[in-house]
């Protein structure tokens, strides 16, 4: 089941991410979702460092943490996306 959340998350976030950066990405469904679960990764360990891995309630500071890192992960990964795969189909 733990894959599977990674999955949904990954994929909530990276779609978020997509939504929040200004312009057309070009990276695929699947290599958004993996941006997304490795944005989740990053911004757990951000928490986990910053002492907010777990708090009461919602936490809405490690949320934030793994969605500024998805949406740096997201664009860094897209833009490398076009550098290599994305020239060759827009040629084709």
């Amino acid at each position: 089941m733990g894959w599977l959340w990674a999955i949904i998350v990954g994929f909530v976030l990276g779609l978020i991410a997509k939504a929040i950066i200004p312009g057309k990405q070009h990276s695929p469904l699947w290599l958004t979702t993996i941006f997304g679960m490795l944005g989740a990764l990053v911004g757990n360990a951000i928490a986990r460092w910053a002492g907010v891995e777990a708090t009461s309630g919602i936490d809405w500071t490690r949320h934030a943490f793994q969605l500024i890192a998805a949406i740096i992960i997201v664009g860094v990964g897209d833009m490398l996306y076009m550098a290599t795969l994305g020239k060759r189909k827009q040629r084709a």
